[in-house]
């Protein structure tokens, strides 16, 4: 679901009611478990979790370093974890979540699914609070160099 929304509780309430549950079940997980710097925007037109350009402005494309998303899609729900792909341990993540017992539907940095059963929730928990803003813009600052 591409949205020109500005706020998250406007792009809450265009989602489907089918799906609205998973989202606001998903966007509390990741809130109470978010490191403290970052920053909930609508970004991308969907729900993003961001490293404000105030605390980190040299990224290349000039717009705030993404850590994390929610959205919802035409066919599927996504969360979005781009950190695997900074701190090269995308092939780790893979094992250590289809370890969880949970089938991995995978795209580029995004995590698909169609249920909240689907996501081995704790994982995901786990997942967003392992590393603080200060850690992302290292992994970031090496992989750009």
């Amino acid at each position: 679901m591409k949205s020109d929304v500005t706020t998250v509780e406007e792009y809450i309430n265009l989602i489907p009611e089918d799906r609205k549950e998973a989202i606001i079940t998903l966007r509390k997980l990741i809130l109470d478990n978010l490191p403290e710097g970052y920053e909930e925007t609508m970004t991308w037109g969907m729900i993003c979790y961001e490293i404000p350009l105030s605390t980190f402005p040299d990224t290349y494309n000039k717009k705030p370093l993404m850590y994390a998303a929610l959205a919802n899609q035409k066919n599927n729900m996504a969360v979005y974890l781009t950190d695997m792909y900074l701190d090269g341990s995308l092939e780790e993540f893979q094992k250590a979540y289809k370890a969880t017992g949970k089938k991995l539907d995978m795209g580029k940095s995004c995590i698909r699914f169609k249920k909240l059963e689907d996501l081995p929730l704790d994982f995901i928990a786990k997942q967003i609070a392992s590393t603080p803003v200060e850690k992302c813009i290292e992994n970031y600052t090496k992989l750009r160099k």
